[in-house]
């Protein structure tokens, strides 16, 4: 079926949207156009700083995540693409108020590299950085060493929140790095859709699924999943992405959870939140508690027809953090 968009130039659409965000938060982000990357209106300081980026596409991940309680600083690439370590290390050296600088990256190879080249020459330039490196995709999981390992993806939004609260409160740089890494161990995610998404100016999704299939396993940069299942309900299906997840995790009677009923683009809020009422009624009913939780687009996959579900170990120390104030274009509490 072919896609209509709102596109002017299908080259200029990141950085027009970019603007765009910006005017709408004006007292709250900052745009830095060449090399591309958004900051707080208003630079912290003395607090550990914290970049994330990726590719665009995503939206509102990660420049919707800019402000006080998560991100200083997130680095957009093009539609689906790493955003250049030159992008990195800019933002990198711009949010760094003296106490180093925590970078949040997805276990993709180009945020990989990219990253760790802008590690690198910020470390040039004196500024001590440690990186997190998130690997929740349940689906993308293979035995051993056996190629890049999990892809990152929901579970990002968990960890830059619960990372950015806690350098609110002062902590450095190697206590956030070590409870990031620890968070990430604690984190599984698993997607499915319905139909896939289409590029800026592209007027075809990028694969075709027939009307009674489902694919499990998608990316977020528009991959196919790792199969196919027949369609069926809501809660058939969530129940099928809660088995692996749950499973994974080791969840047990008792134990608690941080849940992401996410949009990848096109489902609407009113699925979600019918997907949100199995995910509570099918862990109860396992005796596990979730204390709390995200529903609504946070990670998204341009506009494809599919969700995910993320879900994360909770203790009072990380529920305490989650709880704790933020105020981004995504999130605010």
């Amino acid at each position: 079926m072919s896609r209509r968009q709102f596109v002017n130039d299908p080259e200029r659409v990141v950085p027009e949207a970019l603007e765009g965000l910006v005017l709408a938060h004006p007292g709250l982000l900052s745009l830095h156009p060449d090399p591309a990357y958004v900051t707080r209106a208003e630079p912290a300081t003395g607090k550990v700083a914290l970049v994330s980026g990726g590719g665009s596409g995503h939206e509102p991940l990660h420049t919707g995540f800019v402000g006080a309680g998560m991100l200083d600083a997130a680095v957009p690439g093009a539609v689906f693409a790493s955003p250049t370590a030159w992008q990195v290390a800019a933002a990198t050296t711009a949010v760094d108020a003296g106490r180093g600088v925590l970078q949040i990256v997805k276990n993709y190879t180009g945020d990989v590299l990219n990253f760790r080249i802008a590690a690198e020459l910020a470390g040039d330039e004196g500024i001590a950085v440690e990186q997190v490196l998130v690997d929740d995709d349940l689906a993308s999981e293979r035995p051993g060493d056996e190629g890049p390992g999990r892809r990152g993806t929901a579970a990002v939004v968990v960890v830059e929140k619960l990372c950015g609260a806690l350098a609110e409160q002062g902590a450095g740089l190697p206590e956030l790095a070590r409870f990031g890494r620890d968070l990430v161990r604690d984190a599984r995610s698993m997607g499915l859709a319905l139909a896939a998404g289409a590029h800026p100016g592209e007027h075809a999704p990028a694969w075709e699924l027939a009307d009674d299939e489902v694919e499990l396993g998608v990316g977020i940069h528009g991959e196919r999943g790792v199969g196919r299942r027949p369609f069926a309900s809501a809660d058939e299906l969530t129940a099928d992405l809660l088995d692996r997840l749950v499973a994974a995790l080791g969840l047990r009677r008792g134990d608690r959870v941080l849940t992401v009923v996410n949009s990848l683009g096109a489902t609407h809020g009113l699925e979600l939140a019918l997907v949100n009422r199995a995910v509570h009624r099918l862990l109860g009913g396992r005796g596990v508690e979730v204390a709390r939780g995200l529903v609504g687009p946070y990670v998204t996959s341009l506009d494809m027809a599919g969700l995910s579900i993320t879900l994360v170990r909770a203790d009072d120390t990380r529920l305490a953090l989650w709880d704790a104030p933020v105020r981004t274009p995504a999130l605010t509490w």
